[in-house]
């Protein structure tokens, strides 16, 4: 999908030589990442959208629950590092709000949809990031999401980096930096003591599996709940 850039504003502040984002800088940079690909037609984002966004039962790893509260001081604080502006659009009612990485770190489409995949649903093996960004952007092969982790892993400083693979399983998965360094200690730390077994990593795979399917449940719940009230 093509994406046209808008310029950085003039006064915008200098990016950070680092990352060190906390979740809630994560999943609202994120969204906007990833709204911008999948609903071009309404996006910049407002609040409202943002925070529906952020608390999606689906493609979210792990759940939350943002208040439009939350979601306006993280949009601030995010501001504040340069990686999210505010568009003001004649004849709006309400704020619209877009990101910045795309310009800030010079990021291709590839790039940005493998990083917001990254950053939405956690550390992932070259498929499921390729499966999981479809509909982003849709690569090829396996060869080019590899490609494109590459190019992420070799920015200054790094955005994505290839974790230790865990006891049991076959391919190696990759997470980003935006949370810096202590983040991926503590993911790596997790992998490693939570699984010691391939019996262990398919249990643990397993209780994933149905996390998952629980939480799509709800979902459908409420969208049917939804729909019927439309008819009532």
């Amino acid at each position: 999908m093509t994406e046209t850039p808008h310029p950085l504003p003039a006064d915008a502040p200098e990016a950070a030589p680092g990352f060190d984002l906390d979740e809630f800088e994560v999943r609202v940079l994120a969204v906007l990442i990833e709204k911008a690909f999948v609903t071009p037609d309404t996006y910049p984002l407002s609040v409202n959208a943002l925070v529906t966004g952020c608390n999606q039962l689906t493609g979210r790893e792990p759940v939350m629950s943002l208040s439009e509260a939350t979601v306006l001081a993280t949009l601030d604080r995010l501001a504040g590092r340069g990686l999210v502006s505010q568009r003001h659009q004649a004849g709006a009612r309400v704020s619209k709000w877009e990101h910045q990485v795309r310009l800030r770190h010079s990021l291709t489409p590839p790039m940005q949809a493998v990083l917001a995949i990254l950053m939405l649903r956690g550390p992932q093996t070259i498929g499921e990031i390729r499966a999981r960004c479809e509909r982003m952007h849709a690569f090829a092969t396996p060869t080019e999401v590899e490609e494109v982790l590459e190019r992420l892993t070799d920015k200054y400083p790094p955005m994505v980096v290839q974790l230790p693979k865990i006891p049991g399983t076959k391919e190696a998965r990759y997470t980003h930096l935006m949370s810096g360094s202590a983040a991926l200690a503590l993911q790596t730390f997790e992998a490693g003591g939570d699984v010691t077994s391939p019996r262990g990593g398919r249990m643990a795979e397993l209780e994933e599996e149905v996390r998952r399917l629980r939480q799509q449940l709800e979902w459908l719940t409420s969208e049917f709940e939804a729909f019927r009230k439309e008819f009532q």
